[in-house]
């Protein structure tokens, strides 16, 4: 307790001093203050870092008429203090090539084509999967912006580093066209006739069905810009023939450039239903490329497909698909199948990556269940700060529970920072009237002094007295 008050006497000393250092010149000399014994400082709070929006899975404008996934009210309520842990699992090359790779698609839809070619200059940089798609989108950013020299070598790169390219035809066709614009300024009119064709895209499936699905196909196939294409993918989404969904299928299954086939997984598993999961479900047993069977795994759970999810997360060799996996089932809040794949999983970072998800799904039972029982020390500290991050009924009990149960240290101050990390100044208050260990009664304190809360102002103003 003496320690305890002398701590708390420095701090109101310190800030007692700082008017004083204010005042004029010429205030009345103030006797001098006998010096104070030495005094162990309060340990600095490590800053939280800023956290960056949650990532999750790429989205797709959302045409008319589709419906926005979600809103996890719960999910977004934690993403502050949960986006460190759910982007630490994120950290493979490939998924940072995507997370690249999207923001330049973005910039690109955008007609932000400089900031497009620095965004892939990064992302060639990482020498991942998505290398070749990069050079070819820096090509056709150079060529936009006028600079047709570097984009024609952009794309000389392009066709000799990858002579067995998805994007060999896109990239000589586009090669074609700069060549044939050099020297000149870019047409108006080939502006206003891309506009035109978005607009017929509009109203062609609603005149003549049979007769527009050729001629949407012949979009997808040509050279027609990034955008038309997109939008002709997106009308025939919205068929319900067979010959239109056979359409998509094919770009699905790599018909055309890598792009039209991500975009095209994503309108399969935003349609949804038993015939388009089945689909998915082919792709992704005949598909080699990592980003396509990712892509996949998206949409089933846009799909809601839990068991094609749930089979993955079993069988899935590569690491970071089977990551994705469970990450997507946590989304959907399949507990059952989450707590099965952590009874037979072997890993422990696999075994993190089931913990985290089912944060995100909002199992906070399993959660105390594996906090109190788990017999790894690093997953029972991990179940026990993602317990921190949930504000569910039971939570509190459950953490103040295990402090009093558990004699060690490490659990004990997981404990302390999953309360604070809740804000809970009552149960950090009930923590520190009990503690008799001085080292962790300090913590506890520390943790109280930067709250602003009533009842941690109420028990520091109890220890000075």
């Amino acid at each position: 307790m003496d320690t305890t008050r002398l701590l708390l006497a420095s701090i109101f000393a310190a800030v007692l001093a700082v008017p004083a250092a204010a005042q004029p010149r010429r205030a009345p000399v103030v006797p001098a203050i006998p010096a104070m014994p030495t005094i162990p400082m309060m340990p600095v709070m490590p800053v939280i870092p800023a956290v960056p929006a949650i990532p999750a899975m790429p989205l797709l404008a959302t045409p008319p008429g589709i419906p926005m996934l979600g809103p996890f009210p719960e999910f977004d309520s934690m993403r502050h203090f949960a986006s460190p842990w759910i982007a630490s699992s994120r950290e493979s090359n490939d998924d940072r090539a995507d997370d690249l790779y999207d923001q330049a698609r973005d910039l690109i839809e955008q007609g932000k084509f400089d900031r497009a070619v620095s965004t892939l200059d990064r992302l060639i940089g990482l020498k991942s999967s998505r290398t070749d798609a990069a050079m070819y989108w820096k090509a056709y950013s150079l060529a936009k912006l006028g600079q047709r020299p570097e984009a024609l070598a952009a794309l000389t790169e392009l066709i000799k580093q990858f002579t067995d390219s998805r994007w060999l035809k896109d990239a000589k066709a586009l090669e074609v066209e700069v060549r044939q614009a050099s020297g000149q300024a870019v047409s108006p009119a080939s502006q206003d006739d891309e506009e035109l064709k978005l607009m017929a895209l509009r109203g062609i499936m609603q005149s003549d069905p049979e007769q527009a699905l050729p001629v949407l196909e012949k979009m997808l196939t040509g050279t027609n810009s990034p955008k038309v294409k997109d939008r002709a993918l997106f009308v025939l989404s919205q068929s319900h023939s067979a010959r239109a969904r056979e359409i998509i299928t094919g770009v699905a299954k790599g018909n055309a450039n890598p792009d039209l086939q991500l975009r095209a997984i994503r309108y399969i598993g935003i349609m949804g239903g038993p015939d388009n999961r089945q689909i998915l479900s082919d792709v992704y047993k005949t598909s080699n490329d990592p980003a396509v069977k990712r892509s996949i795994l998206r949409s089933f759970m846009t799909a809601g497909d839990k068991d094609r999810l749930f089979a993955a997360a079993k069988s899935e060799t590569d690491a970071s698909l089977r990551g994705e996996a469970i990450r997507q089932l946590g989304v959907m809040h399949a507990s059952s199948e989450l707590a099965q794949l952590y009874q037979t999983e072997t890993s422990v970072e696999a075994k993190k990556s089931i913990l985290q998800s089912m944060f995100v799904g909002g199992d906070s039972d399993k959660l105390i269940e594996l906090a109190k029982n788990e017999k790894d020390p690093e997953l029972r500290k991990t179940a026990i700060r993602n317990l921190g991050l949930m504000k569910r009924p039971g939570t509190t009990e459950a953490l103040t529970g295990i402090y009093a149960s558990d004699a060690s240290i490490d659990v004990k101050k997981a404990v302390i920072n999953a309360l604070f990390l809740q804000s809970n100044a009552t149960g950090l208050v009930s923590l520190a009237r009990a503690e008799k260990n001085v080292d962790l009664k300090k913590e506890i304190v520390s943790k109280l002094s930067v709250m602003k809360s009533k009842e941690a102002t109420d028990y520091l103003m109890e220890l000075l007295k």
